[in-house]
C-alpha cells in the first residue's frame, strides 16, 4: 500500500513538473510549442489539417516522424506532447494514465495480389489459400503489421514466408504487380488504385489497426483541442469515402 502511494505521489510530481515547464516555455517564448509525433502514412493523410489548425491558433509545431515503437518511446520519455499511434490484436500500447487516447480511424489491412493470382477473382480470400505463397513484408521483421500477419497465419497453423522486405508501400505494390509475392497493406497506405494488382479482403474476422491520437494530459487544453477536432473530422471524411467506395463495389 505504501509503495502504491509513493508511486502515485511521484506521478503527481511529474505531472506538476511537466505543467510548470509548459507554462515556463510559454512565458519565455511568447508562444507554445507542441511536439507531435506521427507514423508515415498517418502523417501524410491525417495530420496536415491538424497542423493547419495549430498554425492558425498561433502554436508552433515540432514534428517528429517515426515508426510506432519510436513514437511510444518519445511519449513515455515526455519528449512528445501528442502522437498518432495505432493498436491491433495482440499488441498493447502500454501508455500510462498520464495520456489520453482519442480514437480516430479503423484501418483494415487489405490483401494485395498480382492481377493473375488464382485468388484474384475472389472478393474475400482465405489465408489458408495463401499457405504456399511468398510474402512481401516490412524491412523490420518486428513491424506491427507483420506480427499481425504472423498471428493470423498461426490460426491456420503456418508461418508466412517473407522473400522480400521493404518499408515503402508503393515498392511493395510494385513487387506484388511483378509477381514476386503477396502482401497485407493498411488501407490508409494503399494510395490510388493500381490496375496491375488485385486488392481483396480476407475471410473471417477483419485484421485492422485502430488509429488514435495519444495526448499527454498536461498539454494545454486550448492548444490540443483544435488539432484533435481537425484529426477527428479528417478521419470521418476518410471513413465516409471508404464506405462510399465499398457501397459502389457491393461490399458494404
Amino acid at each position: 500500500m505504501e509503495h502504491r502511494r509513493l508511486g502515485e505521489a511521484a506521478r503527481q510530481l511529474e505531472r506538476l513538473r511537466l505543467a510548470e515547464r509548459e507554462v515556463r516555455d510559454l512565458a519565455e517564448r511568447g508562444a507554445h510549442t507542441l511536439h507531435i509525433g506521427t507514423f508515415p502514412t498517418a502523417g501524410a493523410l491525417l495530420l496536415p489539417p491538424a497542423v493547419k489548425a495549430l498554425r492558425h491558433a498561433g502554436v508552433h509545431i515540432s514534428l517528429n516522424e517515426g515508426e510506432l515503437p519510436t513514437l511510444l518511446q518519445g511519449l513515455r520519455a515526455r519528449e512528445l506532447h501528442a502522437a498518432l499511434v495505432f493498436s491491433q490484436p495482440g499488441d498493447r500500447l502500454d501508455l500510462d494514465d498520464d495520456f489520453e487516447l482519442y480514437p480516430l480511424l479503423h484501418d483494415p489491412l487489405q490483401l494485395v495480389l498480382p492481377e493473375d493470382h488464382p485468388c484474384a477473382d475472389q472478393t474475400h480470400v482465405s489465408l489458408e489459400d495463401l499457405r504456399h505463397d511468398d510474402w512481401i513484408g516490412a524491412a523490420d521483421p518486428r513491424d506491427p503489421c507483420d506480427r499481425l500477419l504472423s498471428w493470423a497465419c498461426a490460426q491456420h497453423s503456418f508461418e508466412p514466408a517473407h522473400t522480400l522486405r521493404t518499408d515503402g508501400y508503393a515498392v511493395v505494390q510494385g513487387f506484388v504487380a511483378a509477381g514476386a509475392g503477396v502482401a497485407l497493406i493498411p488501407r490508409l497506405a494503399l494510395g490510388p488504385p493500381r490496375e496491375d494488382v488485385a486488392v481483396r479482403r480476407l475471410k473471417g474476422a477483419p485484421l485492422a489497426r485502430e488509429i488514435s491520437v495519444a495526448v499527454l494530459r498536461t498539454t494545454a487544453a486550448r492548444s490540443i483541442r483544435e488539432p484533435v477536432e481537425a484529426l477527428t473530422e479528417r478521419a470521418r471524411l476518410i471513413q465516409r469515402r471508404w464506405s462510399d467506395v465499398d457501397a459502389d463495389a457491393g461490399l458494404a
